[in-house]
């Protein structure tokens, strides 16, 4: 017979996986709900092997790791990272796509507990909400390149806020602080780096084509165009290669004005090297280009681009030293440094 998962309560009782999840941790929910979870629950006869037990108590050795996209290459090399620190330890890895979709990550999260994998490595999609439960349970949590979405808004620029975003203060997601470790790279200080070289070259019309996870980044952005930040100029795309060639493309012919585009990843970078080559526009006599994040095709286009590096390999590397480290002493979070790598995809503003 077929043992009952956290998937079937959670579509029996019409709510989402972090809500069940919740729910069976002890976390908040209205009293309807809890209700009805915990009802479908016991007429499934759904019995937890790890949410109401100290994972720590039962180990079974391995860890998780949950990335947004298998086939980005970034998160090719940061799994690449955890996999050759996990093999020196002799420690197993249990890989998940999230699709960057806080229910399935919610589901991987729930699956993880209920084969007691007691440490996670993951590129978070979903708030406080998703991770109560794994916490709750003793799950050791690391995250890696981005934070959970953080209550500092987006278009804050204080001092303390980018702190926070940098990861050197403990997190803040869903009006809650997660005071877990992170290991991410310096996107503050590349992405100042790069709008500096942009406006060395004179351009003053630059745009921040972003995506999921990007809140340090645009935070970064923002700062560094004080006091002359256009909003329109700042456009997001979810995590798909189609939704960011309509994000690139959008901007484009919206703002025939801009002379250079930020992209704040490799997917996105290739989105813009599409949509300006489909719109006849030459990089970068007509419009300067940098993407975060070097990507061999970077260097094989024509013109090479220019890229901040971030040390995608060694994120996961650190991430996973991390989580293997915390049952002896609490792990400290780790910024990394990103580098600016010049080369023909920029020009003087025209």
């Amino acid at each position: 017979m077929k043992r009952t998962t956290i998937k079937d309560v959670a579509e029996a009782a019409g709510v989402g996986v972090a809500t069940v999840s919740r729910v069976l941790s002890g976390g908040s929910a209205s009293p309807q709900t809890r209700e009805r979870v915990l009802a479908v629950a016991a007429q499934l006869d759904y019995r937890p092997s790890a949410l109401g037990r100290n994972l720590r108590q039962r180990r079974t050795g391995g860890m998780g790791l949950l990335l947004p996209d298998l086939t980005d290459s970034f998160y090719g090399r940061l799994a690449e990272g955890v996999l050759a620190c996990a093999r020196s330890a002799g420690e197993p890895v249990v890989l998940g796509s999230t699709g960057d979709d806080p229910e399935q990550e919610a589901e991987l999260v729930g699956m993880l507990l209920e084969q007691s994998v007691d440490r996670v490595i993951a590129v978070p999609v979903g708030d406080a909400d998703t991770w109560d439960p794994a916490i709750r349970a003793g799950m050791t949590v690391v995250f890696a390149d981005r934070l959970p979405p953080a209550a500092p808004s987006a278009t804050s620029t204080s001092q303390s806020d980018l702190e926070a975003l940098d990861g050197l203060r403990p997190a803040r997601a869903a009006g809650r602080r997660l005071d877990l470790p992170a290991v991410l790279a310096d996107d503050r200080s590349g992405v100042r780096t790069a709008v500096q070289y942009l406006r060395g070259l004179g351009h003053r019309r630059i745009a921040y084509l972003g995506g999921p996870g990007h809140a340090r980044r645009v935070a970064a952005f923002r700062e560094a165009l004080e006091p002359h930040v256009d909003e329109d100029l700042i456009v997001f795309a979810r995590g798909s290669r189609d939704s960011a060639y309509a994000a690139a493309s959008g901007l484009f012919q919206s703002r025939p004005d801009l002379t250079a585009v930020l992209a704040g990843g490799n997917m996105l970078g290739e989105a813009a090297v599409l949509a300006a080559r489909e719109l006849d526009l030459r990089i970068p006599r007509d419009v300067s280009l940098i993407m975060y994040d070097d990507v061999p095709w970077a260097e094989l286009c024509s013109p090479p681009l220019t890229v901040i590096a971030q040390p995608g390999q060694d994120i996961g590397y650190r991430a996973a030293e991390l989580v293997l480290r915390a049952e002896s002493r609490r792990p400290r979070s780790v910024l990394l440094p990103t580098e600016l790598i010049v080369r023909g995809s920029c020009g003087p503003r025209r």
